[in-house]
């Protein structure tokens, strides 16, 4: 059961390619190279190309590579592909990331075959985008995998050999943990994506770009985890450069590193804030006065353990709540292992965020996140469910709220909720208000694997905010809902 659905636009960038190349090849071409320039501007960050070309019912064939400014080969995909992208950070399989400097590069065009009687035009769409953020790139680099509204589930946290994860080899010696096995054990979740978040590098967005054709039921986000001495924090939505040193040698505070990632158009979530910092961790907790207005979300839930208040963030998260800010709560499993649970048994998707999305697409995914619609689902089920919304009068337009909005209701308003909760038999909805548990439910008890319950509440001309969470007959943390944001 859907409560309410809500559609988000993402900042979809023009589909209108900078530039097209048009050209025709005959037998005078056959077994010969031709190049096709074309003019990088200055502020270039990424170039996309999108080739076709006429004559294959005849067999003919133009091969596609790329020429750097230099005149050097950065890439030859042949006949195998259709669509190409190059950055100084990632490339698509067959060519190299490349700084995109400005000056004259070229396509590099081969024809093995053509016949003697045949002719074949070519048109080549060039995308530049001036920025390396999700948003900058260009349609075609960003297909959904799955189209139309839903409840999207996946892991924001998890390591792999391009930082400190490690697995056990094929032997049984302990190494740099393949990326690939942390995506094969997220697929075989069924989850719908996941984040890898390296440490303070973006060297796996490489390794993303080639695996993301074949895992095509799982959206694959290049992050990384800003590592400092004074706290942990997530970047979701760039790959590009970004310099994580606080101190005498970078910036003068989290402050300055927040701003930062903000110019680059990065989501930020503040990671394991409760933890204890030391040997052990260094900098795990979050120990500076940052403006936490700067940050879109919270990592309320690290791995398994949302009871135990040295892994959980949710007071941390509440207390934010409480100053009047808005930061998303979202989990990650901070997994290190691939395939295999870590020291503490956590495994890939466990917790799982549970994202409300109008599509599978990072934007989509990043905005939702940015909006609040997003639940926890603790122990990474697959099926669990919980859904708040709101309504005040007739519900009309502007009258409706789901978790993450905000819904009017001035002094004297009846605010009508209704609380959906599935796959969680024999567990019971708890209603927070303000940080502090509100007895507003007539039956909090769960007697079904599909639970509807709906309470009324007054609005009083004050700002409050009210979430739900599900917890179990031993009061373990099942699910954890954001709030709705009551306005006078």
């Amino acid at each position: 059961m859907l409560l309410l659905l809500l559609a988000c636009a993402g900042g979809a960038r023009a589909a209108t390619p900078d530039l097209e190349l048009h050209g025709d090849i005959t037998f005078a071409d056959y077994h010969h190279y031709r190049s096709v320039p074309f003019t990088v501007p200055a502020g270039v960050e990424r170039i996309t190309v999108v080739f076709d070309y006429t004559g294959k019912d005849a067999h003919g064939v133009i091969d596609l590579g790329l020429l750097g400014a230099d005149g050097s080969l950065r890439g030859w995909s042949g006949g195998s592909k259709r669509v190409f992208t190059v950055s100084s950070v990632d490339a698509t399989p067959s060519y190299l990331p490349t700084p995109t400097v400005a000056g004259a590069w070229a396509l590099l065009l081969g024809v093995p075959n053509i016949r003697a009687d045949q002719s074949a035009s070519y048109t080549a769409q060039v995308y530049f985008s001036r920025g390396l953020a999700v948003a900058d790139e260009p349609e075609v680099l960003r297909a959904p995998l799955k189209k139309g509204p839903a409840w999207y589930r996946g892991d924001l946290h998890m390591h792999t050999a391009h930082s400190d994860g490690s697995c056990a080899s094929e032997g049984g010696a302990n190494i740099p943990c393949p990326l690939y096995l942390t995506v094969q054990a997220a697929a075989a979740r069924q989850l719908d994506f996941i984040a890898i978040t390296e440490h303070n590098t973006v060297s796996h967005a490489q390794a993303i770009r080639e695996l993301q054709p074949y895992y095509d039921h799982l959206l694959l986000m290049p992050g990384r985890e800003l590592t400092t001495f004074s706290g942990h924090a997530n970047l979701f939505g760039t790959v590009a450069p970004l310099d994580f040193r606080i101190g005498a040698q970078g910036y003068p505070d989290w402050n300055g590193l927040l701003d930062a990632a903000a110019r680059l158009g990065g989501l930020v979530s503040v990671n394991h804030p409760s933890l204890p910092s030391g040997e052990m961790c260094m900098g795990c907790g979050w120990s500076n006065p940052a403006d936490l207005r700067k940050v879109q979300a919270v990592e309320a839930v690290n791995g398994t353990d949302a009871d135990a208040p040295l892994w959980s963030g949710i007071a941390f998260w509440q207390e934010q709540l409480q100053h009047g800010l808005r930061p998303t709560a979202i989990g990650g499993s901070d997994n290190h292992k691939g395939g295999q649970a870590r020291g503490n048994g956590n495994h890939v998707g466990t917790p799982t965020t549970v994202v409300y999305a109008p599509e599978l697409s990072q934007l989509a995914i990043l905005d939702a996140i940015r909006a609040g619609h997003v639940f926890v689902d603790v122990d990474g089920s697959r099926d669990r469910m919980l859904e708040l919304s709101a309504a005040v009068g007739d519900g009309g337009a502007g009258r409706r709220a789901i978790m993450g909005d905000s819904l009017a209701a001035g002094s004297g308003t009846l605010v009508h909720f209704t609380v959906h909760v599935a796959h969680a038999a024999g567990a019971r909805i708890e209603l927070i208000l303000d940080g502090a548990d509100a007895d507003l439910l007539a039956q909090a008890d769960i007697d079904s694997d599909d639970a509807v319950r709906d309470f009324n509440w007054i609005g009083d001309g004050q700002r409050h905010w009210l979430r739900a969470s599900v917890r179990d007959t031993h009061g373990h943390l099942l699910l954890l809902g954001n709030p709705i944001y009551l306005q006078p």
